[in-house]
């Protein structure tokens, strides 16, 4: 039986580099060779890195408690695509998320993602934040390579859209939050600064946004961080003095020795359960606080 590859924090940082810096797919399989010693080993652990496709969703996609469908609505200055997740059980008007994807669009992950917020008691929709370039492609690598040409203030007002949609929806109590993992993340910030009744905001490991803007900012905040993504960390300390230094509602989380993306259960060598496990329960608690 041949023993399962080491994966490495150097193996981990060279995957971060490619998938959010300046490394390609050829150069980024040469440093994982030489970390790994061999051709053979680097395509081994390469998978090990990635998202899974095959991974099985935690709730899934035919759960008979969840109503799901995917439709369209009107963005900021086109149609937007996304997937709609209610509750069967309940029929009080609900507070609704919006559950914003990676720097992959919005994929079966983010959909797992988005039946799990509906089976918390919310009206979940995640946008495909791609839908002006026609939509996230089966590829991952080349829908990670069409983030870069999206412009950002139209991605931001497409956010303010959804929130605007949701808020109206017939069954909706009006309270909008939205959730964001890695991009995503990003993006809740942008969108706390961006769309002034946005009600609550959690961005996993998102970048920061310039100090100068948070002074916008009303939603109250959930950060989560994991304490390994230095390239993410680099921003936290600012961010936070800008937020105390406005009187903003927010909390800040750290998880010890978790990497970026420990959210995501399809990445066998990033996911941590206990530290997605405490995230999430924080999360939910905190949308059924501000969104109720």
């Amino acid at each position: 039986m041949t023993d399962k590859p080491t994966v490495t924090q150097a193996m981990i940082d060279a995957y971060d580099d490619y998938t959010h810096l300046s490394l390609d797919r050829r150069k980024f399989m040469e440093r994982l060779t030489v970390l790994a010693g061999s051709g053979a080993a680097a395509a081994a652990i390469a998978p090990m890195l990635a998202a899974s496709t095959a991974q099985a969703a935690m709730v899934a996609a035919d759960d008979d408690r969840l109503s799901a469908e995917d439709i369209t609505y009107p963005g900021a200055s086109g149609e937007m695509k996304g997937y709609l997740v209610l509750p069967k059980a309940t029929t009080a008007p609900l507070g609704s998320v919006i559950v914003i994807h990676e720097n992959r669009g919005l994929n079966e992950h983010i959909r797992d993602v988005a039946r799990r917020v509906a089976l918390d008691g919310f009206a979940a929709l995640a946008p495909d934040f791609l839908s002006p370039a026609g939509g996230t492609p089966a590829d991952e690598d080349k829908a990670r390579q069409m983030f870069s040409g999206l412009d950002m203030k139209q991605t931001t007002a497409n956010g303010e859209a959804t929130r605007a949609f949701l808020a109206g929806r017939d069954g909706a109590n009006g309270k909008v939050g939205a959730v964001g993992f890695c991009w995503g993340g990003g993006l809740v910030n942008r969108m706390a600064i961006a769309s002034p009744d946005l009600n609550a905001g959690v961005a996993y490991y998102g970048a920061q946004p310039p100090a100068e803007e948070v002074p916008a900012i009303r939603a109250p905040l959930m950060l989560h961080y994991g304490g390994l993504d230095e390239r993410i960390n680099a921003g936290i300390d600012a961010y936070r003095a800008a937020l105390e230094k406005g009187g903003k509602t927010f909390e800040i989380f750290v998880y010890d020795g978790v990497n970026h993306a420990f959210n995501n259960d399809t990445s066998s060598a990033r996911y941590d359960k206990p530290a997605a496990d405490l995230a999430w329960s924080r999360t939910i608690g905190f949308f059924r606080k501000y969104l109720a």
